[in-house]
Formats: C-alpha cells, sequence, structure tokens
C-alpha cells in the first residue's frame, strides 16, 4: 500500500487499530477564516482524488467556527459525501455542534452521515475503525 500525504500533512490512508482512516487538520487556525477555508478546499480536491471511502475525523480545535467556515465545511460534506463512512468531529464547542448540526439537518442529504463529536481525537479515530455507527 502506498501512503500519501494530504495538503495538510496527514498520512493517506492513516493506519489506526487494524483500520484505516483519514485525519484532517483543521486545528489552530484561529480567526484565520481565509487560510482555513483554502485547507478545507485543498483536502477537499485531495480527497475525492483518492476515490476511496473511509472515516473522517477532523481536529477543529483552536479554529473559530464562523458561519462563513461552518458554511465551507458543510460544502465539503456535500462534495464528498459519497467517500465519508463516518465522521468524527473532535474540539468543537456546545455551541459549534448546535450549529453544525442545524446547517446539516438543513441541507437533507446530509443527515443520515454517521456523526459524533469528541473532546479526544483518540476516541474518535478508535470510533471510526470500529464497526459500530
Amino acid at each position: 500500500m502506498i501512503l500519501k500525504k494530504s495538503p495538510g500533512g496527514s498520512l493517506f490512508p492513516y493506519p489506526y487499530k487494524g483500520g484505516e482512516l483519514f485525519g484532517l487538520h483543521l486545528g489552530s487556525f484561529g480567526d484565520n477564516e481565509d487560510a482555513l477555508i483554502s485547507r478545507i478546499k485543498a483536502e477537499q480536491t485531495f480527497f475525492i482524488a483518492q476515490n476511496r471511502g473511509l472515516g473522517i475525523w477532523i481536529d477543529f480545535y483552536q479554529t473559530r467556527l464562523t458561519d462563513r467556515v461552518i458554511g465551507e465545511f458543510i460544502g465539503f460534506l456535500q462534495k464528498t459525501c459519497h467517500l465519508v463512512l463516518k465522521l468524527g468531529l473532535v474540539g468543537c464547542s456546545l455551541a459549534d455542534q448546535r450549529r453544525m448540526n442545524k446547517r446539516i439537518k438543513e441541507t437533507g442529504d446530509l443527515s443520515t452521515l454517521p456523526l459524533r463529536y469528541f473532546s479526544d481525537p483518540e476516541d474518535a479515530k478508535t470510533w471510526l475503525v470500529s464497526e459500530r455507527g
């Protein structure tokens, strides 16, 4: 198997506990919306080009999730949902979780995506490679 690196520097696919997943590092962007959106778009292009379904964990620690950022992230999900088997989001505040869930519900086409929020990335990765949905 050939491992590649995503634009954010993540191994693809990332081997974990006998399974594989894709990790997107969207944390530590603070208020820099433009840099974060640029990273989201680059990761989207990369992930689509791999054409391989995987569970994804996304780190949002120390990143402000503005309405614009959430909108771009929802666009990412809409374009890649055929490849996203499960989605684990790490580092979202309760308010961000509510806003994210509302936007996901509004799209309709993403409402069946297995999604969970985590405070610990290891818990997210373990869930992603487990058989549980």
